[in-house]
């Protein structure tokens, strides 16, 4: 079992988006997954719209038992191969800056449970965090319980600077609370190939973030908020722009699949791998598409 928390530290850079993005590319993969909503604002659990639960997330990180996690995970719409941990407003109040390091443990502590007793005969191969844009217990408590880390960023300035914090959080909580935890790359979300910005943005990142930055990004296209809209997956919204991005969530997944070092929850019999990322400068961007109007989705 596998867990990625995707997170940034600026909001509307579309986090859930490519949260949502991978939980699709995992379905068409056949790869059994649980998305987990942390933010507060609940989308993730809105797109994927899974039946009521009478426990939410909040009374997990409360109270790490399986039989809580039996109450608050469900199916979603998409398919029974996705499940949800289900957010809610509540998540709020318990998004303490200072949590204590015993408290930041629960939410890993009710990974072990998942891991440890499977709530169905298929195990999860995959835990997909969707954390707030802010660094509170929400955000540190994914950090201490997952394996790997992907920030999500826009091409633009105020973006850059919250990724440059997001990776800062990240080497905290390795150092301090989780030395299993790496960063497994920077990922472009609302890419418009034809701005100059975003391209001098991208050139950024690759100045601060090297190879960390992944040589694909997804562009900026109307068929990702009409699929989310419709509670469906990317990769069964039949639109050219949806197909492209379709294809690129299917090679984040990859890369974060590649990724053996699981740590606690690495599957019996393999062997911890180091980075999958060359030294040196990141890889080039391939030429994008040109841009395609809203209406082609």
């Amino acid at each position: 079992m596998h867990t990625v928390a995707v997170l940034s530290l600026k909001g509307g850079v579309g986090k859930t988006t490519v949260a949502l993005g991978i939980a699709s590319a995992a379905l068409r993969r056949g790869t059994r997954t649980l998305v987990v909503d942390l933010d507060p604002q609940g989308n993730a659990t809105t797109s994927l719209d899974p039946p009521y639960t009478d426990a939410t997330l909040a009374d997990v990180l409360e109270t790490p038992t399986r039989a809580m996690l039996e109450r608050a995970i469900a199916p979603s719409v998409w398919s029974e191969d996705v499940d949800v941990l289900v957010g809610a407003e509540e998540l709020e109040l318990l998004n303490d800056p200072d949590a204590d390091p015993e408290r930041l443990a629960n939410f890993s502590r009710a990974l072990d449970e998942l891991h440890r007793e499977p709530l169905r005969e298929t195990p999860y191969e995959l835990v997909i965090l969707d954390c707030p844009p802010s660094l509170g217990r929400l955000t540190k408590s994914a950090l201490v319980g997952a394996d790997s880390a992907l920030i999500v960023t826009e091409p633009t300035m105020y973006a850059v600077a919250g990724a440059h914090r997001a990776l800062e959080a990240i080497e905290k909580i390795r150092k301090e609370l989780n030395p299993q935890l790496r960063p497994i790359g920077v990922l472009v979300n609302k890419l418009r190939v034809r701005s100059y910005e975003h391209q001098f943005r991208i050139a950024e990142l690759r100045e601060n973030f090297g190879s960390l930055v992944m040589p694909t990004a997804i562009t900026d296209r109307l068929a990702v908020q009409q699929a989310q809209g419709a509670c469906s997956p990317i990769h069964e919204w039949h639109s050219p722009g949806a197909q492209e991005i379709a294809l690129t969530f299917n090679m984040v997944l990859a890369k974060i699949l590649r990724s053996n070092r699981a740590g606690r929850h690495r599957i019996a019999g393999e062997e911890a791998e180091g980075p999958d990322w060359p030294e040196g400068p990141a890889p080039e961007t391939p030429e994008a598409p040109a841009e395609v109007s809203e209406s082609a989705g």
